[in-house]
């Protein structure tokens, strides 16, 4: 059975439990008052009756009704009977005889078990019957019996208990179609729920957020929490999706780079292996000169292109430390001698441009919070980047300062990019346009620069104008005077 079924025979239940409860009180009241008045009025004129009564040994043990008083009764449509046991005569009211009705009178032994009240039935007429006993030196000598018709009241009784039964049934089918209409509007949210939940499972669309304008409520507030659990879901799966494809494209990047320099090894191992394993006869007609330098220019290239991997192996390392997390050691390192010692050890790099060492007197006192070889291979990644590009002219290292933060700015005259490269130059492999295939290189020494730059708490800013070379300015945060210099 569903929810809306089970809320909608709750409320039915309790409602038919109350209705009937509250019928059967309203009737219980009515019956208790309307039946009250009658027995009241009853029990009143019996005792009259009864007080009336004059008889004595000496006079006789007869029992009467005077006639005035007989005639009240009769206007207030109540009928007496009063019955003598000493002689067995019984008494009628005109009413009575008119309507040929008399009341069954018990044996005088049984009068003291009698019920006073009892409903009767004469001649297909409703009554209500008081009897009250005579007695005599405590003997009972006679019975007064007065009865009121009550066909009006029972019939008042009988169209209220129909009334309240029907009225009550048709109450409870009322209620029960408006409640189940309600139960089902108010579970209609629920369902939305549930089919965005079986949405999620089965994975069809994780963009859809549950529409709800109603109040805030339980309902509401619930709806509430399964679209954000949605959105974070769809954020969570936007953010898995994205690393899986910078997965995919980072293995298959890795794949294209190390199979050229494994391409080349193989190739010059071929080579050598064929040329120095044949027979004499069988090799190639070149002299032993001319076979040693063969085969030294095939190992050059093997030892080359194995260095070559060695520094991208080396680099796909630092990557993957950074994407799980890794953290550096970190310590207070002066600037002013990291930059002095970079600046020395950069000028024995292969280069064409004429290095250049700029204004570096802001970072006398300049301290920063990090690992003096993480910041030195950074450093060093721009350094070299600046040389592979710039063909000719000069690359330059200075500092600059704003507020607590300490830039070192590295600017070459080579060839540029376009602006519209920048945003991709820090992704993994990438490489502008056009120094793929010309320049040597991974594509993979500014991305491990930015999260060095990052695990420093700082950034980078690039200007840079194809044809006119790049300016790039590491800005990290900085305390002065920190250590004695």
């Amino acid at each position: 059975m569903s929810m809306r079924w089970r809320l909608t025979a709750w409320y039915t239940g309790i409602l038919a439990v109350t209705l009937i409860l509250f019928g059967a009180s309203i009737y219980g009241f009515v019956r208790f008052y309307t039946y009250g008045e009658v027995k009241s009025r009853l029990e009143e004129q019996a005792e009259k009756i009864k007080n009336s009564q004059n008889f004595s040994l000496s006079q006789g043990l007869d029992l009467y009704l005077d006639p005035m008083q007989a005639e009240r009764l009769e206007d207030a449509q109540l009928f007496v009977q009063i019955h003598n046991y000493t002689n067995g005569y019984t008494r009628f009211s005109r009413n009575m005889l008119d309507r040929q009705l008399q009341f069954q009178v018990p044996d005088s032994s049984e009068v003291s078990k009698i019920f006073r009240f009892q409903n009767t039935q004469l001649n297909g007429y409703s009554f209500l019957l008081y009897q009250v006993p005579v007695s005599l030196n405590d003997k009972v000598i006679g019975l007064v019996q007065l009865a009121a018709y009550t066909g009006a009241e029972d019939r008042l009784m009988e169209r209220m208990k129909t009334i309240l039964l029907i009225g009550s049934f048709i109450t409870i089918i009322v209620a029960s179609t408006f409640g189940l209409f309600l139960a089902r509007k108010s579970m209609a949210p629920i369902g939305k729920v549930i089919e965005a939940a079986s949405g999620i499972q089965t994975g069809n669309d994780l963009s859809v957020r549950i529409d709800y304008d109603g109040p805030n409520d339980e309902i509401g507030r619930l709806i509430g929490t399964v679209n954000s659990m949605l959105a974070r879901t769809e954020g969570f799966y936007k953010e898995l999706d994205e690393a899986y494809s910078t997965q995919r494209r980072f293995v298959s990047d890795a794949s294209h780079e190390l199979r050229t320099p494994l391409t080349t090894i193989r190739g010059n191992v071929d080579l050598l292996k064929k040329i120095w394993s044949a027979e004499e006869g069988a090799r190639p007609e070149m002299d032993e000169e001319r076979l040693r330098n063969f085969s030294l220019e095939a190992v050059n290239d093997i030892a080359d292109e194995s260095q070559r991997m060695s520094r991208l192996v080396n680099d796909m390392l630092s990557l993957a430390r950074a994407d799980a997390g890794q953290t550096i050691a970190r310590e207070m390192v002066p600037m002013a001698p990291l930059v002095e010692e970079v600046i020395r050890r950069a000028q024995f790099l292969p280069r064409n441009a004429v290095w250049v060492q700029g204004d570096l007197e802001v970072l006398n006192g300049a301290s920063v919070f990090g690992s003096k070889d993480y910041l030195q291979q950074m450093l060093f990644i721009f350094i070299e980047n600046a040389f592979k590009y710039t063909p000719e002219g000069s690359v330059t290292l200075d500092a600059i300062r704003a507020g607590e933060q300490i830039g070192i700015r590295i600017t070459d005259t080579g060839i540029g990019m376009d602006r519209s490269e920048v945003p991709h130059i820090f992704e993994r492999f990438y490489r502008a346009d056009p120094s793929r295939g010309v320049t040597p290189g991974t594509g993979l020494g500014l991305s491990i620069a930015k999260w060095i730059i990052d695990e420093h708490g700082g950034s980078v800013e690039v200007m840079t104008k194809f044809g006119e070379g790049a300016t790039f300015v590491i800005w990290l945060p900085v305390v002065f005077n920190a250590l004695p210099e």
